[in-house]
């Protein structure tokens, strides 16, 4: 499997990015492709080890040491027919995927992991280029219709499924265009939007039907998706916004995140015509929040021309290392810093934000803040406790709340009469992804809460699989790491 030395003889290499200075200036994405050459060389890094825990890591099961062999021997069209297989946005994963993978990678045990997710991408950016990714519609057709309510990576995945097994299926789309958290929520500057597009044409060629700015629940309520459909798939994000209850947090400038991202995604698809315009163009800007969200935030304040970016988070800063009690091959919570991070802004750990200031007009004009320590408890989650006399004033005229969310919005789930679990998700049984109502499946963040792309494919394939032998009596789909049929 690959080359049987080429761990020993290739360093770790990924993608490098352009500089600060010049990528602050639009909002394309700024990666420097490796060589073709460079590439091989990590395909060689691969190991023949045994067993493979990169498979274990990564929730779509996806075959990496066969597509790492293949790149290694310059087989880039089977390279790109085993990485489908498993995942049907190999470019959504390559570009946006915290490589869950790599962290279990058997080379990470003592050195640096192969570069697995940087593979990926190239895989499929090769593919596109070659003009080797094409429509493949059904042969034929069942006499079954299937509504798939959400066109995020879950809704995306459960219908290619199924559009494969034969089946009529609709996306409902409350947005004007497809895509759901990935169009309104990454920024362009970590996955362009021709990306998205060039991928939803193959699916529409495929027989896919898209019906975007129909709000299901409001425009379509449930009785009608039960009459027309015989069976419904529910792919919603996971929406509700984590609020910050303190004083002052109805002050013009205390603005949530997820206002913030979709509105200037929007602004870079071309409308200019915003009721409230949210810019941080010569403010003192704080992000609350330390995840993906709040680096998004920073990294698109930055291409505003923020005055300065500072970004807050309560968890004390994590090790570059391991940390005890999360070894290999399990997801570390390390200090990850990304790129947005990079560009300049400052970051302060273990702080909370207390209270935020105004002037007589409502405007935001700064905040309060104080350190905190989390003190164990046993047997218990550890106390938060603010540490005394550690208050201090922050000047700030934008405050984005990057806090993740709540759950997802639940009228279509009332309007089914559907069962909430105690996260506040959509109750469906991880065996088959069926809800309380026959012939309701539900996948993605409103089944197991907000969480990552890849997750969100995996779970996509996996409800489609179900709901294919909910229709038929059995399903030709494949499950997590059976892999499909060898198209691209």
């Amino acid at each position: 499997m690959g080359k049987t030395t080429g761990f020993l003889e290739f360093d770790r290499k990924i993608e490098a990015y352009t500089p600060v200075e010049e990528r602050l200036k639009h909002y394309k994405e700024f990666t420097v492709p490796l060589e073709r050459k460079e590439l091989k060389d990590q395909g060689a890094r691969c190991m023949d080890c045994g067993i493979p825990f990169c498979h274990s890591g990564c929730p779509l099961g996806n075959l990496i040491p066969d597509f790492n062999d293949a790149v290694y021997r310059g087989k880039w069209e089977k390279a790109a027919a085993i990485l489908h297989s498993t995942n049907n946005f190999p470019e959504f994963t390559g570009r946006l995927c915290p490589a869950p993978c790599e962290e279990a990678c058997v080379l990470g045990i003592n050195e640096d992991p192969v570069s697995i997710e940087n593979i990926e991408k190239n895989i499929v950016e090769t593919a596109f280029k070659e003009g080797w990714v094409q429509a493949t519609p059904p042969e034929k057709r069942t006499d079954k219709k299937i509504a798939v309510i959400g066109s995020g990576p879950a809704g995306l995945a459960a219908a290619q499924q199924l559009n494969r097994a034969g089946h009529s299926v609709t996306v409902f789309e409350r947005d004007e265009k497809p895509g759901g958290l990935l169009r309104y929520g990454i920024p362009d500057f970590k996955m362009e939007k021709q990306v998205i597009d060039r991928r939803l044409q193959i699916l529409e060629e495929e027989g896919i039907t898209f019906k975007c700015g129909v709000h299901v629940g409001v425009d379509i309520k449930a009785d009608a998706l039960k009459a027309d459909f015989d069976a419904v798939i529910l792919c919603g994000g996971a929406t509700v916004r984590r609020n910050l209850p303190i004083e002052g947090a109805n002050l013009k400038g205390v603005v949530q995140a997820m206002d913030f991202l979709p509105q200037n995604n929007r602004r870079v698809d071309g409308i200019q015509d915003f009721e409230n315009e949210l810019l941080a163009t010569d403010k003192d800007v704080i992000v609350i929040g330390g995840g993906d969200t709040g680096s998004d935030c920073i990294g698109t304040s930055f291409r505003h021309g923020a005055k300065s970016v500072s970004n807050f988070e309560i968890m004390p800063m994590g090790t570059t290392e391991r940390p005890e009690g999360q070894p290999w091959p399990f997801w570390p919570m390390r200090l990850r810093t990304s790129s947005s991070h990079k560009e300049g802004a400052e970051r302060f750990f273990s702080i909370s934000t207390k209270k935020f200031l105004g002037d007589k007009d409502g405007n935001l004009t700064g905040l309060v803040t104080a350190e905190v320590a989390w003190v164990p408890q046993e047997g218990k989650r550890p106390l938060l406790k603010e540490v005394e006399g550690t208050e201090k004033e922050w000047k700030c005229d934008l405050a984005l709340l990057a806090l993740g969310f709540t759950g997802s919005e639940m009228t279509l789930a009332d309007q089914f009469g559907l069962e909430i679990d105690q996260r506040t998700n959509i109750k469906a049984s991880e065996k088959d992804y069926k809800t309380n109502v026959p012939g309701v499946f539900v996948a993605g963040d409103q089944r197991r809460g907000q969480s990552l792309i890849v997750w969100a494919i995996s779970e996509g394939r996996q409800a489609a699989h179900h709901v294919d032998s909910y229709l038929m009596g059995a399903s030709v789909l494949p499950l997590k790491g059976e892999g499909d049929l060898p198209r691209v």
